[in-house]
């Protein structure tokens, strides 16, 4: 498969969708395993590697990250197919973070924290120079306005950092403190089905609403790839972590 025709859209729009970027039984595979780490797996790690709507009902699991402790999720992080999309899209050789693992549970109808996805810009997160990095995101059930699709800023991975400051959203720590009507109005609402991807620029701006469906999940795999000359501003990232762990602390969370 070749990705060369996404590359004008990402440079663009700061995002673009590929559909159907697995094979079939790829796909199913992915998702067995998934279904496999949840089950076996999350129940034994710390804190801050599983979040929780409600941490005494499993069935509010909203994130998990650090998955590369799972020998499958670690050697998926050179999987073929999701390598050469990045380096596509990013125009240089590519590495994968660790995967993680994203949901909005039924029901989590709120539009207050913890139940959206507060706008901001991954690379406020991970302090990379130059902010050459994409997130890619693989929707594992259909996706839409209902279920709290993502909402692109269309362009701002051209404009620079925008203000954040502390969200008190689990896993989403900082937001964008401006965000306005302006921005709203240039949204692009992504909807997508199990298997497909939309792929965004570090500096993207982007959000998601709660999910209002009383039955529908909304699962999603994702992972990040910056290229070999990135570099993390450490200065930055210090102040991230020290602000991410302050709000943890708040929250009762342990480590």
């Amino acid at each position: 498969m070749s990705f060369a025709d996404y590359k004008q859209i990402y440079d663009r729009d700061g995002f673009v969708i590929v559909r159907q970027l697995l094979g079939r039984g790829e796909f199913a595979e992915l998702v067995d395993n998934l279904h496999r780490l949840i089950r076996d797996v999350v129940p034994t790690l710390p804190d801050s590697h599983a979040f929780y709507h409600d941490r005494s009902r499993p069935e509010t699991l909203k994130q998990m990250q650090f998955m590369g402790v799972d020998p499958f999720f670690r050697e998926y992080t050179h999987q073929p197919i999701w390598k050469a999309l990045a380096e596509a899209l990013i125009g240089e050789e590519a590495n994968s973070q660790d995967p993680e693992w994203f949901n909005k549970p039924p029901s989590t109808d709120l539009a207050t924290p913890p139940h959206v996805t507060p706008p901001h810009q991954d690379n406020y997160y991970f302090n990379l120079k130059p902010a050459n990095v994409v997130t890619i995101w693989m929707a594992l059930d259909r996706v839409d306005d209902e279920n709290g699709c993502l909402r692109y800023v269309t362009g701002s991975h051209r404009e620079g950092f925008r203000p954040h400051d502390a969200s008190n959203v689990l896993g989403f720590s900082q937001g964008i403190t401006d965000y306005g009507l302006a921005d709203e109005s240039r949204e692009s609402r992504i909807h997508l089905e199990p298997g497909d991807v939309v792929a965004h620029h570090g500096m993207t701006i982007h959000r998601a609403e709660a999910n209002h469906s009383a039955t529908r999940n909304r699962r999603a795999f994702a992972m990040v790839f910056k290229d070999v000359s990135c570099r993390r501003d450490e200065e930055a990232y210090a102040r991230y972590q020290a602000t991410c762990k302050a709000q943890h602390e708040r929250m009762g969370l342990k480590t």
